[in-house]
């Protein structure tokens, strides 16, 4: 197994009648909202939680790509990514990850990665989500019918540009550029590992095999509402022919660990809710612009829909249906430990996106929580795909002789 601590970076300081004042928590919330200064403090409370993450035993330290949102405060998690190059030494640098349909040239992702993976020394994992259509269709514009195709443009250049060796000439319908001749070009070979952040789309499961790609479901309800999507995309591999390595998928879910299940009670209750209750309050109408899902995927009826009439939504569901429901993982380490081993082997993934900083919780409960899942659920789920031990395609290849944080100079105002 692989663990990846994965930061959101939500907004903490959300009003507590901001369901009730405002429409929703993406594309048209106000920013006088936002306060610079009480961000500076939080960007580097995150930041330290990522790096403290690695000294737990993380795998990875993930990053992502939002606009216009207090959910996430990532607009370029490439910057957040490269900062984590020179404060860590260990873990992989994991964006997962850029949004490519939104980049004209889409060579900037190229350039920015190759960046990326030359200063980790090659421990850059790269990421290509379509992107919500509250980023790509409204907070950016894009038409919506036109994403995917823009997405398959940007791949095309994106991956020419990693693996050709002289100039070329790129005429595309969205990209047109004379000379494409990125320097510097990445130090994994042929590129990078690269992840994909999907929703159920039958595009996405085959982009994923066909590029040998691994397909990540980055989900809030929890596993048990994820099983279908998962079915699906192990469906699709085994009618394409090719290996079942679990390390072809990767699943999101919302952790916390207390010392007993009491104490997690205790400790996350309440920031489980303002996650859910705020910074999950987005308005139905800006979940998926007309046309962004393919005629392919509504016939499989494999999307997210509308809650149904006479269902909890999300902010009515109580403590104890979210952990019934598996849409949080929260207790002892034993009790997280059984829970994360039954999820992990009935939805059949080998990299795990532990979602552990959530909405306003504060930094020693993050840190609490982030210790004893790296101390005492880590090391017993580490092994649950023997058979798999050498796959390496989907993880970061890094050099030997890689250059290290200056532990003299770390603290040094």
């Amino acid at each position: 197994m692989k663990f990846t601590f994965f930061h959101l970076m939500a907004w903490p300081h959300l009003p507590d009648d901001f369901r009730e004042q405002h429409h929703s928590v993406w594309v048209d919330v106000p920013n006088s909202l936002y306060d610079p200064a009480r961000g500076h403090d939080v960007y580097h409370n995150y930041l330290d939680q990522l790096e403290y993450a690695e000294q737990c035993g993380f795998d990875a330290l993930g990053v992502n790509e939002h606009h216009a949102n207090a959910y996430g405060l990532m607009p370029s998690p490439n910057l957040m990514a490269a900062t984590l190059t020179r404060r860590t030494s260990r873990a992989a640098i994991m964006v997962l990850g850029n949004s490519i349909a939104l980049y004209n040239p889409a060579v900037r992702v190229a350039e920015e990665f190759a960046m990326l993976d030359v200063m980790s020394g090659g421990r850059f994992i790269g990421g290509f989500p379509v992107g919500t259509s509250m980023d790509t269709n409204y907070a950016y514009g894009t038409v919506p019918t036109e994403t995917r195709e823009r997405y398959a443009e940007a791949h095309e250049l994106i991956i020419r540009a990693w693996t050709e060796r002289e100039p070329f000439a790129f005429n595309g319908r969205y990209n047109k550029l004379r000379y494409v001749n990125i320097w510097p070009r990445p130090l994994q070979q042929p590129y990078p590992a690269i992840h994909i952040p999907g929703g159920g789309s039958i595009e996405t499961y085959d982009f994923c095999i066909e590029n040998t790609y691994s397909y990540s479901y980055l989900s809030y309800s929890g596993y048990l509402r994820g099983r279908d999507l998962m079915r699906g995309y192990w469906d699709q591999v085994a009618s394409r022919a090719v290996d079942e390595s679990p390390y072809r998928a990767g699943f999101a879910q919302v952790i916390c660990v207390g010392e007993t299940d009491a104490e997690a009670e205790k400790l996350y209750k309440q920031h489980i809710d303002y996650f859910y209750n705020r910074c999950l309050h987005v308005y139905p109408g800006f979940g998926e612009a007309p046309g962004y899902r393919t005629i392919k995927t509504l016939k499989r009826g494999a999307i997210p829909q509308l809650t149904p009439k006479g269902v909890k939504t999300l902010s009515q569901l109580s403590w104890k249906e979210l952990l019934d429901q598996r849409y949080v993982i929260c207790g002892s380490p034993e009790t997280v430990r059984q829970q994360c081993e039954e999820m992990i082997q009935e939805l059949r993934f080998g990299n795990l996106f532990c979602l552990m900083a959530l909405g306003n919780m504060p930094d020693d409960k993050v840190r609490h929580s982030t210790r004893l899942f790296g101390e005492k659920v880590m090391p017993k789920l580490r092994h649950l795909w023997p058979d798999y031990a050498e796959d390496n395609r989907f993880w970061c290849r890094p050099i030997a002789n890689r250059r290290h944080p200056d532990s003299e100079l770390r603290g040094v105002a």
